[in-house]
């Protein structure tokens, strides 16, 4: 008979029914071998998926790190909460990256606190790194990049139109706090070796949102072959009078020599061909936008923001260092009349310096920038 105590296993089993992002704490769900059974999760298409993101994935560190990664053999495997809880360490890195449109489920990202210091270390160059809120700002920045990766792979099969995740944001917690997604899920494991140690990046993403980039995946079927018409001159030397269906028996159209006329027995169908939308402007505009060529504007290039009180505006002085909100190596933002048109990285050109441009903002993204 119980004393009224709680057993640490009781404590375990509560932990295990809290999350950190909202979710529902109903509880871990029984568990289930751990691989594709009898899961819909098909772990060979999510696993050829993988291995187009594992190089790119590589690239990104690289470029944002300045170190030399290299990736291994990707993994997919259909997990649950149980399953998923006994692959982690007690402490870990969980960064919820849900699905915002075209797909639904939770999407997170998780990482041994090693791997995340190792991240950190080498974004600010620093030997010693504390998980820190700077330190899980910058694991969020590497996720996102392998995000939009996903999300580009992904928009190229034209299935999944609009495709997007909610900002990422990164939480150092014990493995009971993390939010497992619900049932059974995808897990991605991407191993990736930097100054000769190999490192995990983690990734579960929800069944619901599993299936849908399988299907995304997967070419669809070929439609049947049409049935072939039947033949209108065997039709109309049946008996001679049977009357064409919506007309009436007498006094409408006559058959001609007992058969209906070859020239309307296959109409000719042809698909409607619609005008370019992505077409260049009129040749009127094009004639017309020559007329202020040689108007100045002012073009700025903006290294990063950041907000302050007045008392501490008042207090800066000579060696001040004012925190900017961009990541050191982030692209800087370069502007026309204050509104962004591209994005590129300083560079020093004999004793000046200049702005080599490495990417041109999408018209869509420039008329967003009006509003």
């Amino acid at each position: 008979m119980s004393d009224g105590a709680i057993s640490q296993a009781e404590i375990d089993a509560l932990l295990a029914g809290a999350d950190i992002g909202g979710g529902s704490g109903g509880g871990a769900p029984a568990a289930a071998p751990s691989g594709s059974g009898g899961s819909s999760i098909n772990v060979s298409v999510l696993g050829n998926f993988a291995n187009q993101l594992k190089d790119p994935l590589a690239e990104n560190l690289n470029k944002m790190t300045g170190a030399s990664f290299t990736s291994g053999s990707p993994t997919v495997e259909v997990m649950t909460r149980d399953s998923l809880q006994a692959k982690l360490p007690e402490m870990v890195v969980a960064v919820m990256a849900d699905f915002s449109n075209a797909l639904t489920g939770d999407h997170m990202y998780l990482l041994a606190p090693e791997f995340a210091t190792k991240l950190a270390s080498l974004m600010t160059k620093e030997d010693s790194v504390e998980l820190d809120e700077m330190s899980m700002s910058i694991v969020s920045e590497i996720v996102s990049k392998h995000t939009s990766a996903e999300i580009d792979e992904l928009d190229k099969t034209g299935k999944l139109k609009g495709l997007a995740c909610n900002p990422a944001e990164a939480v150092h917690v014990p493995k009971p706090m993390v939010r497992c997604p619900q049932g059974e899920f995808a897990l991605f494991s991407y191993p990736v070796t930097v100054e000769g140690t190999t490192y995990t990046l983690m990734e579960a993403v929800a069944g619901d949102a599993s299936i849908g980039i399988v299907n995304a995946l997967t070419p669809s079927a070929q439609p049947a072959p049409a049935a072939a018409a039947p033949d209108m001159g065997m039709l109309g030397g049946m008996g001679g009078g049977m009357p064409m269906m919506g007309m009436p028996a007498g006094g409408g159209m006559p058959m001609m020599g007992g058969s209906i006329n070859p020239a309307m027995s296959a109409p000719n169908v042809q698909s409607l061909q619609f005008p370019n939308l992505q077409g260049g402007m009129p040749s009127a505009q094009q004639g017309n936008i020559g007329l202020i060529m040689d108007v100045f504007m002012e073009m700025t290039v903006e290294l990063g923001r950041t907000k302050k009180q007045i008392k501490d505006i008042l207090g800066m002085g000579e060696g001040t260092i004012i925190e900017l909100d961009k990541l050191a190596g982030e692209p800087v933002d370069i502007l026309v009349n204050h509104k962004p048109i591209a994005k590129g990285e300083v560079v020093v050109i004999d004793e000046n310096f200049g702005v080599r441009v490495t990417e041109i903002l999408s018209p869509m993204e420039r008329v967003n920038s009006l509003h």
